[in-house]
C-alpha cells in the first residue's frame, strides 16, 4: 500500500520509470519500496464506433496521508509520467479507512 492502478500507458512505459517513481514516492511516504503495487491495466478504449488509445489516468488507492502529502504524490507521479513524452496525466486518489482495511483477518486499525 499504496496501489498505482496504471490506465492508458503501456507496461513497457511504466517499466521506464518504475523504479524511480516508487523511490521518489518511498521517500516522500516515509515507507519500504515493497509496499507500492503498481498495476499496469489492458484495456480497450473506444470512441465513435473505434478503437482509439487510451488516456493516461492513475488511481491511487492508499491510506490518507494528508494533503500536502497527496498534493506532492500526485506531483512526482505526473512529472514521471511526462519523462515519457505523455504531456497530460489525471491523477486520483481512493483513501481507504484503516478500521475497514484488512490483512489476514487482522484490521489495520490494529497494528
Amino acid at each position: 500500500m499504496p496501489h498505482l492502478v496504471i490506465r492508458g500507458i503501456s507496461v513497457e512505459q511504466t517499466k521506464t520509470i518504475s523504479n524511480a517513481l516508487v523511490q521518489k514516492l518511498s521517500d516522500l511516504c516515509d515507507c519500504e519500496l515493497d509496499n507500492f503495487t503498481l498495476e499496469v491495466l489492458q484495456s480497450t478504449f473506444v470512441f465513435d464506433q473505434k478503437e482509439v488509445p487510451g488516456y493516461p489516468f492513475i488511481e491511487v488507492k492508499w491510506f490518507d496521508r494528508g494533503k500536502a502529502i497527496q498534493d506532492r504524490f500526485a506531483q512526482i507521479i505526473t512529472m514521471q509520467v511526462h519523462l515519457l513524452g505523455i504531456p497530460e496525466v489525471e491523477v486520483a486518489f481512493t483513501a481507504y479507512s484503516e478500521s475497514k482495511y484488512y490483512l489476514n483477518e487482522k484490521s489495520f486499525a490494529d497494528f
